[in-house]
């Protein structure tokens, strides 16, 4: 199994997926494995966005309680 790349590495890719696909010129194949890549990273960095929430939220709880 690959490893869980960084947010900013998820992100980074997907700004990459996101051009190749308004740059367009790719085969309707080639256009729907760049969408479902960049679904599956817009899932990771929103994960990634989550879990920094969470922790933001337990650190604020804990300094408050």
């Amino acid at each position: 199994m690959a490893e869980k790349p960084t947010y900013e590495a998820a992100r980074e890719e997907l700004i990459e997926v996101v051009r190749r696909l308004e740059a367009g010129g790719t085969t309707l194949e080639e256009s729907l494995a760049l969408w479902e890549r960049g679904e599956k990273l817009a899932t990771l960095c929103q994960e990634w966005l989550d879990g920094a929430r969470q922790r933001l939220d337990a650190a604020r709880e804990s300094a408050e309680g």
